[in-house]
């Protein structure tokens, strides 16, 4: 993937990091615990008439629109083995990688996971950037946290299914950030999707 790489990741990693310590701001004991997701193959199963419709949804202009859509169509594939070539296949996902507009795209791509992620009354919110997916939660018990990101990640794949994207399993991360590890039970882990997912005492966050 082609990307702002440096100011992006930095940005995302200091509003996690803001985020964290608002909450160790706050007099109270409170434990911050982060589960980070990754999605398979972002830019390749991005459903062209799924991002339109994101797009209408968040009022977004018809001259852009009209530019979106002439950005995305008539797209197509064509497979060589060997000697053999097939034929041009039309396709209606993925976007090309090569553009700085792809980014963009994306983020209104993935607008509808923000809504489901970010919950007031759960105290989750969410951070991604572009297939890197964070979601943090805070409260006085690590194990009522793990309850509301496995809660959260059973949104997550509702909203996967809608828009044909898959998590990867095997790269989620859990962590719980605390000022005192004495105060809080940290070695809790979460289940998600009846797979355990072991607590890390130190995770890479978009591979920082």
């Amino acid at each position: 993937m082609r990307v702002c790489k440096h100011k992006s990741i930095d940005t995302t990693l200091q509003l996690i990091t803001k985020k964290i310590h608002t909450v160790w701001s706050d007099m109270r004991r409170r434990v911050v615990s982060l589960l980070s997701l990754n999605e398979k193959n972002a830019f390749d199963n991005m459903m062209h008439s799924k991002l339109l419709h994101n797009m209408k949804k968040r009022k977004v202009s018809r001259l852009f629109l009209k530019f979106v859509k002439n950005f995305v169509k008539d797209r197509c594939i064509m497979i060589t083995i060997d000697d053999y070539m097939m034929m041009k296949c039309s396709v209606n996902i993925d976007i090309s990688q090569d553009s700085s507009l792809s980014l963009i795209l994306y983020l209104f791509y993935n607008a509808n996971l923000l809504e489901v992620c970010d919950d007031i009354k759960l105290r989750t919110s969410f951070t991604d950037f572009v297939n890197d997916i964070n979601i943090l939660t805070y409260k006085e018990f690590t194990k009522r946290n793990c309850r509301v990101l496995s809660k959260i990640y059973d949104r997550c794949e509702q909203w996967s299914k809608t828009h044909d994207i898959k998590f990867s399993m095997t790269k989620h991360k859990l962590i719980h950030f605390t000022r005192t590890s004495k105060w809080f039970n940290i070695k809790v882990d979460v289940k998600l999707m009846k797979h355990q997912i072991n607590l890390k005492s130190d995770i890479r966050i978009l591979r920082v």
